[in-house]
């Protein structure tokens, strides 16, 4: 095959959790006009539908599941719903998750566990529900992509639910993959600064968006699609090879690019 028929997932059929908007929505609309058929999910069925009219509209299936996915059972439950549509289960795009930043004092335990819950625990419970379909697929390695964060691999103030829940998505992403290979491979990617609605509010602030762009050594706020190109990437034949990875997409940073400005701990 050629470089381009690598990245064809003809055929195919993938999961993607968070589906409504950003970065799932694009990555569902990849997949599909990479060839797969896509099984979205969220919270939001009306977001969903125009998910689905995107990927109908690059000529693949979608089956809309609107669910609470914090909820391990319904998270779980998408892989038996894709298989009982598609009638197969190649992908598994693990991108539901998020935690607000918080003080290191107004982070007690159930905090903690809140973000780990919703960032990992729900990952593990669909993948580990996926796998026993995607082994029956007939051609080639099945995949995982579970979407981290910069802040899983860096240090801020004010972050550390939701950089410690990321960071453990991270290492569960290691370990996965040395668990389901050679038959599964299961990566990452760790996304840097996104224009999704977790950043909308910094569009309409110059301060802070130039802050991030000035911060980010490419000079620019990632795009949704940056992330879904490298899902499609992770995913397709063309990733073939790797495994048991974190893929930084972050337009280069190293450090958190947005400053929230909280004050050292008092006396």
């Amino acid at each position: 095959m050629n470089i381009l028929e690598r990245f064809d997932l003809t055929g195919h059929v993938a999961v993607v959790t968070g589906a409504g908007r950003g970065i799932g929505a694009a990555t569902a609309v990849g997949l599909a006009e990479a060839g797969a058929d896509v099984v979205i999910a969220s919270r939001t069925e009306k977001q969903l539908r125009e998910v689905a009219a995107r990927v109908e509209a690059a000529g693949r299936r979608a089956l809309v599941v609107p669910g609470d996915l914090a909820d391990v059972e319904v998270a779980a439950g998408l892989a038996e719903q894709a298989y009982e549509e598609f009638g197969r289960l190649d992908i598994v795009v693990n991108n539901v998750g998020g935690t607000i930043p918080n003080t290191f004092l107004d982070t007690d335990e159930g905090y903690l566990e809140e973000a780990f819950h919703f960032n990992v625990t729900t990952a593990h419970a669909l993948t580990r529900a996926a796998v026993p379909f995607m082994v029956k697929s007939p051609d080639g390695q099945q995949s995982v992509v579970s979407i981290s964060s910069m802040m899983g691999r860096t240090a801020g103030r004010g972050y550390l639910a939701y950089g410690t829940a990321k960071a453990a998505l991270a290492h569960w992403t290691r370990l996965a993959a040395t668990d389901l290979a050679p038959r599964i491979r299961v990566n990452g990617i760790f996304v840097g600064s996104v224009m999704t609605s977790a950043l909308e509010f910094v569009a309409g602030d110059d301060r802070m968006r130039g802050e991030i762009e000035q911060k980010t050594p490419l000079g620019r706020i990632g795009e949704a699609e940056d992330i879904a190109a490298a899902a499609v990437y992770l995913t397709s034949p063309a990733g073939r090879f790797v495994t048991g990875k974190m893929l930084e997409v972050d337009g280069g940073t190293e450090a958190p690019t947005l400053d929230l400005k909280l004050p050292d701990i008092a006396p």
